[in-house]
C-alpha cells in the first residue's frame, strides 16, 4: 500500500478485509490501484453482472488485472486461498455470494499471513465472516458542488484492532491518490458540537 492513503484506514496487509455496499466494486478498484503490480480478482461464472476490466481504467491500468472466474464460491475460495498463500500478488479480490463459515474465514486468515497478502471480500449487505479483520460499508455521496461527483462515503462497521468510523473520501483520477474530503460538520465524532 502507498503511504499515502490516510493511516485512519486500518486496511493492513496479511489480513483479509471485507466490504458491502453499492460503492464496493469503487473500493476494492481504490485498493487495487494503490497495492501495486498484478491483482488477483477471483468471481463465479455464474454471477449476473460482468466485471470489465476498461471500466476501472479510472483507477488502474486493466492490463494490471488478472480475472480468475470459477464455478463456485468452493472454487474461488481454493483460488483465493493459493493466491494469498503464494504471495506472488499484492491484493486478491474474492466477490462472496454465501456467507462463509468460521473455518472458511480463517483459511483465508491464515493464507494472507502466510504470504504476506491482502485480501478484499466483495460481500453482500448483511453478510460477514466473524473471522474478517475489518468490515467497511461504501456508498456514492452526493457532491453538490461537482455535477462529476466521485465522492464516496466509507464506512468502517466492524474493526479487530481498533475503532468505527465514517469518511467522505475521492478518488484522483491524475494523481491516483485518495483524498479524505469529509466536511467539518460532517466528520465522525462531531455529532452534537455546536459550532
Amino acid at each position: 500500500m502507498s503511504s499515502d492513503l490516510p493511516l485512519a484506514f486500518p486496511l493492513r496487509a496479511a489480513r483479509v478485509h471485507e466490504v458491502s455496499g453499492p460503492g464496493a466494486t469503487a473500493f476494492a478498484s481504490i485498493l487495487a490501484a494503490r497495492a501495486g503490480g498484478v491483482v488477483l480478482w477471483v468471481r463465479e461464472n455464474r454471477l449476473a453482472d460482468v466485471l470489465h476490466p476498461p471500466g476501472l481504467v479510472a483507477f488502474l491500468d486493466p492490463a494490471r488485472l488478472l480475472l480468475a472466474h470459477t464455478r463456485s464460491q468452493t472454487d474461488s475460495l481454493a483460488v483465493a486461498e493459493e493466491a494469498l498463500k503464494d504471495g506472488a500478488v499484492p491484493l486478491v479480490v474474492i466477490e462472496i455470494t454465501h456467507p462463509l463459515d468460521l473455518s472458511e474465514g480463517r483459511r483465508l486468515q491464515l493464507a494472507a499471513r502466510a504470504g504476506n497478502t491482502m485480501g478484499l471480500c466483495l460481500i453482500p449487505e448483511g453478510m460477514g465472516s466473524n473471522a474478517a479483520e475489518t468490515r467497511w460499508h461504501a456508498t456514492p455521496a452526493l457532491d453538490q458542488n461537482r455535477s462529476d461527483s466521485t465522492l464516496m462515503r466509507w464506512e468502517i462497521i466492524k474493526n479487530k484492532s481498533g475503532t468505527l468510523g465514517a469518511w467522505h473520501v475521492r478518488w484522483d483520477e491524475q494523481t491516483h491518490r485518495l483524498h479524505v474530503v469529509s466536511p467539518a460538520g460532517d466528520r465522525p465524532g462531531s455529532a452534537g458540537i455546536s459550532g
